[in-house]
């Protein structure tokens, strides 16, 4: 093989791809990207100009800031409940003696029917009780009415325990009088309880979560 039969110049064949196609191939591929991107920010100014993006936001932060109830909705839940409380005139007491002392009930019973009270039964205390009651005394009634006519009759007697059975005439609630018993609240501060209960609690000011 001499030299005479020797490839030169641009006869020999290429191995490699040419660079032509792959500036096409990269040409290409930012002319797709480049849209993309002027297409996306097309959509965003769309958006902007339309007040789309607003309410969007506007809605999301109301569904974050709504997600938990806070203490203004407490304070009104409060104050719906203060309204519904029973005026004493809508309440009837049994007052029950559980002392040895006699006339202890019929005087009780006296003074809460000044104090705007209907009275029911006036007597000793049952064997239940009888004997058996070491504080001033036992507030007893219905369970529905251990959110309305005992909280009302409570105002009347300091350090009295407050009970509920198996009645269902929330409205006639007993007074049982124990050993511990001197007398009543005084009148003056019982009203100013009995104010403070059944009175509307102003509701706290709407505070929002911050988002």
């Amino acid at each position: 093989m001499g030299g005479q039969y020797r490839i030169t110049g641009d006869k020999y064949p290429r191995m490699r791809r040419p660079r032509g196609r792959r500036r096409l191939v990269f040409l290409v591929v930012a002319s797709v990207t480049a849209l993309g991107l002027v297409g996306w920010g097309t959509l965003q100014l769309i958006d902007v100009f339309t007040g789309k993006g607003d309410k969007a936001t506007a809605a999301g932060t109301k569904g974050d800031c709504t997600s938990e109830v806070g203490p203004s909705a407490k304070a009104t839940t409060a104050s719906t409940a203060a309204g519904t409380l029973p005026r004493p005139g809508q309440i009837t007491v049994n007052v029950l003696n559980a002392t040895p002392r006699s006339g202890l009930a019929k005087q009780t019973a006296d003074e809460l029917k000044k104090r705007g009270f209907r009275i029911g039964d006036v007597g000793n205390a049952t064997a239940t009780y009888d004997k058996k009651v070491n504080g001033a005394g036992i507030l007893l009634g219905a369970k529905g009415a251990a959110q309305a006519a005992l909280p009302v009759l409570g105002t009347q007697l300091s350090g009295a325990e407050v009970k509920t059975d198996g009645r269902t005439q929330a409205d006639r609630v007993d007074l049982i009088i124990g050993t511990a018993f001197k007398s009543l609240t005084k009148k003056q501060d019982a009203d100013k309880a009995l104010a403070t209960l059944s009175g509307p609690r102003p509701a706290a000011s709407a505070s929002p979560k911050s988002c």
